[in-house]
């Protein structure tokens, strides 16, 4: 009996062992794909993936390593030059970029939360059972199929000072009628802000929406039960269930505020002065309009580490805590 035993194949692994017996091979099954298989399905996205993003990211690099003007034909290599300048007071493309980085962190810090919170408050009246939701999803995700020359054209008409409708029925109701919405501070932030979070805030209800409809309803039964009212299923139910969706939303929205430009563009032109000009404005006209585009290449990496350290700051704040716990106390 016990020779039986000792011979069986799983005996090996019943009795701990890691690993199969000296000299014996693993039959793959006829029926399990070819190790190649997994490549093969990938490979269109690779090539795609490869072609336009890490080779141009590449190429950006070694752009941003020269003198790079196209319209001559030699570029210097300068080492790390273009990246000294933009840290150093006295040249011409610190000044101005650093700038406009101030201005594309007054719009994030404006813009972010409010595209959180808002579309956040529409989800869940969304989430709700009542007549006609369906209309009201649509009617707030509307402005986001529009492009941004279309959002902002019409806004530019819609603000201006003497013809617009805004100062036009801000006058009916007895108010101030003569605000330079685009023109002056702190009016042109309230507008780029307003309007940007107007247009992009059915995305994000969209997202919130799909995570609400994930959460099971036998959590807030059970929320119920336990004596929890509102406010307690919100924070204890609603906000954990949204973790996850949360922390995408988070740094998908810091990434497009960040990179903030049509609007900007085309409705107050960068003005008054220089203040809505962003990062994003600032490279283009280095490297289209000034051929500097070695300059522009250095801006713009460094506003990608600037918006890595961003993202990665927003996965530590959103990491599951309650996962890490246990792993400390087994590690203990």
């Amino acid at each position: 009996m016990s020779e039986a035993v000792t011979h069986r194949p799983d005996a090996p692994a019943r009795a701990g062992a890691s690993g199969p017996p000296a000299g014996s091979r693993r039959r793959r099954s006829p029926i399990a794909p070819a190790p190649a298989t997994p490549w093969l399905f990938l490979a269109p996205f690779l090539v795609l993936f490869g072609t336009f993003v890490l080779l141009p990211a590449g190429f950006g690099v070694w752009i941003s390593l020269h003198d790079w003007d196209y319209t001559f034909p030699t570029h210097p290599f300068v080492g790390l030059s273009n990246y000294q300048a933009l840290f150093d007071p006295s040249s011409t493309a610190g000044g101005p970029f650093w700038e406009s980085m101030r201005a594309t962190g007054i719009f994030t810090v404006l813009s972010v939360p409010l595209l959180l919170v808002v579309p956040l408050g529409v989800a869940l009246m969304m989430n709700a059972r009542f007549p006609g939701r369906n209309f009201l999803r649509a009617v707030y995700f509307a402005p986001y199929v529009l492009g941004v020359a279309v959002i902002s054209v019409l806004w530019r008409y819609l603000l201006d000072t003497n013809i617009g409708l805004v100062n036009h029925y801000l006058g009916v109701l007895g108010l101030p009628d003569s605000t330079a919405w685009l023109t002056s501070q702190p009016a042109a932030w309230a507008s780029l802000v307003g309007v940007t979070v107007w247009w992009t805030l059915g995305f994000n209800a969209v997202i919130y929406l799909a995570a609400l409809q994930d959460i099971s309803a036998e959590l807030y039964e059970a929320a119920k039960m336990d004596g929890a009212g509102a406010w307690q299923r919100f924070r204890h139910v609603t906000l954990p269930g949204l973790r996850p969706v949360l922390m995408f939303v988070t740094v998908n929205t810091i990434i497009m505020s960040a990179n903030m430009f049509g609007q900007s563009y085309l409705m107050t032109d960068g003005g008054p002065g220089r203040s809505t000009r962003t990062a994003i404005m600032r490279i283009a006209e280095t490297g289209l309009s000034s051929f500097q585009m070695g300059s522009a290449a250095a801006m713009s990496y460094l506003l990608t580490v600037v918006l890595m350290a961003l993202s990665a700051l927003v996965f530590w704040l959103f990491r599951d805590r309650d996962a890490v716990r246990p792993r400390k106390k087994v590690r203990s």
